[in-house]
């Protein structure tokens, strides 16, 4: 139980809640152009669990079940989705072009035996900065600023070996506070040491590519990635000013940009991780990780797929499909439904309730778990990929869509336990204890029914949303 003092009518009153989590009423029917549910208001990239952003892909590395650092589909698109959705709904980013190599150019500080020009370049069809410094150079070419708030770095580049970027920051409030965030030509995810943080970047093998950053988050991972364990270090983006950009190596430039925010550059930074990043034969996202579900259930051996983690892949590519009109997203997000076929004891996500209603397993546990959130989510993507594809396509994902919906009616309320919900069927599984939903997923379970009551007319859905929201505010059913 928890509450706060409010004041209604005026008079002040102790509300009381059982639960911390909020429900968030749909404010129409779900769109699978739009918004995903309300993951505007997720920032995955900050949370304790990921490691860093990578330079090398532009998403997230998870320490959730390997303390090394691995690519978890189901977060990176997470991280996709949260990028998409605030793209629609905060207001425009302030920008600020640095330096495009045409129209906006800065005065480099240039060491002795180094040198920049401003080339047309055949290949962006556009003019560029070139640049060398010799390896022997301690300093850099250097650009200084002062630049405050709008953090995130958006840069096109084709850096040659033995290059790298350097962003310096310096502590608004202790002057002689520095931090070093170098973006190196190397494969090393992360590295720090004192004030000094490195991502490599990969080499780019003479070739243009465009890097995304966020500073702060890079910043505060890199910081704390090098404290010992415990020692959480939280900084203020308000306290903290960019200062200087070093080049160091040679290469080129394009298209320097300083912004709030770059969300559809971190949402492709997603859909391109999937396209790249797909088995091909199998359609799936495998996860490299070993995962012990629960005591009882045998422990999934790394390359297991995931429904969730399907499911929200093919919610990426069936957004950025639409929004770029790229067939290559439509060709991934089409074979992501191929473990939707295959029975999860063969490689595949699909269990079976009863020998009569399919389920699709977020995790695919022996014997079958039936976790209720990962397959609403699973669900979330077949439709849309439904709703934006077209043809066979279209049809595919719709039967496999259908043959969910039927098995969830049919199945929604063994999750009831007339004072919350349960995270999963085990209790029938394993015939044991059931495990019960913390608040957080209860809502999410609410949360995921009131978007299906707006694409699909039964009333079960939002009857039984109503009926969970109540137990949230510490009403049970009757008992006899």
């Amino acid at each position: 139980v928890y509450g706060k003092l409010v004041t209604y009518d005026g008079l002040e009153r102790f509300e009381w809640l059982h639960s911390y989590s909020k429900i968030i009423n749909p404010k129409g029917k779900y769109d699978s152009r739009g918004v995903f549910m309300t993951f505007e208001n997720y920032n995955v990239e900050v949370r304790d669990r990921v490691k860093c952003v990578t330079g090398l892909d532009g998403v997230p590395m998870s320490t959730q079940w390997e303390s090394q650092g691995y690519y978890y589909p189901t977060q990176i698109a997470q991280f996709g989705l949260s990028h998409y959705s605030k793209n629609l709904t905060e207001p425009e980013p302030h920008r600020r072009i640095i330096e495009d190599g045409e129209k906006v150019k800065q005065d480099w500080i240039i060491p002795q035996g180094s040198f920049i020009s401003r080339n047309y370049d055949l290949e962006t069809n556009t003019h560029v900065l070139k640049y060398a410094s010799p390896e022997t150079s301690t300093s850099g070419i250097l650009l200084n600023l002062d630049h405050v708030l709008s953090f995130v770095l958006k840069i096109d580049l084709n850096i040659n070996n033995n290059g790298s970027i350097t962003i310096a920051m310096q502590n608004r409030e202790k002057k002689d506070s520095y931090y070093y965030i170098h973006y190196t030509t190397t494969n090393n995810v992360l590295q720090s040491m004192n004030n000094h943080i490195y991502y490599g970047i990969g080499s780019t093998n003479n070739q243009w590519r465009r890097l995304t950053r966020d500073l702060f988050v890079d910043l505060q991972k890199g910081i704390n990635f090098s404290n010992e364990k415990g020692k959480i270090k939280k900084l203020s983006r308000s306290k903290l000013k960019l200062v200087k950009i070093i080049l160091n190596g040679s290469g080129r430039i394009d298209n320097l940009t300083l912004s709030t925010s770059e969300h559809i550059e971190q949402f492709y930074d997603s859909a391109r991780w999937f396209v790249a990043n797909q088995n091909l034969t199998s359609g799936g996202w495998p996860n490299p990780v070993r995962r012990k579900v629960s005591s009882g259930m045998a422990a999934l051996e790394p390359g297991w797929y995931s429904a969730m983690g399907q499911g929200h892949a093919i919610s990426v590519l069936a957004r950025a499909y639409y929004h770029s009109g790229d067939e290559k997203y439509l060709g991934a997000a089409v074979r992501g439904l191929k473990p939707f076929r295959v029975s999860s004891h063969k490689g595949g996500v699909v269990a079976n309730f009863m020998d009569k209603f399919v389920w699709y397993e977020e995790y695919p546990t022996t014997p079958s778990s039936f976790i209720l959130n990962g397959f609403i989510y699973s669900l979330i993507g077949l439709y849309d990929l439904k709703s934006i594809a077209t043809g066979k396509d279209a049809e595919e994902a719709e039967e496999l869509f259908d043959q969910g919906m039927l098995s969830l009616k049919n199945m929604l309320t063994l999750f009831d336990t007339g004072y919350g919900t349960t995270y999963d069927l085990r209790h029938f599984s394993l015939r044991t204890a059931p495990n019960i939903a913390r608040w957080d997923y209860h809502s999410t379970h609410i949360n995921q029914l009131l978007l299906l009551s707006t694409i699909d007319n039964d009333q079960l859905f939002s009857t039984t949303a109503e009926r969970w929201i109540g137990y949230m505010n510490g009403k049970k059913a009757a008992h006899n």
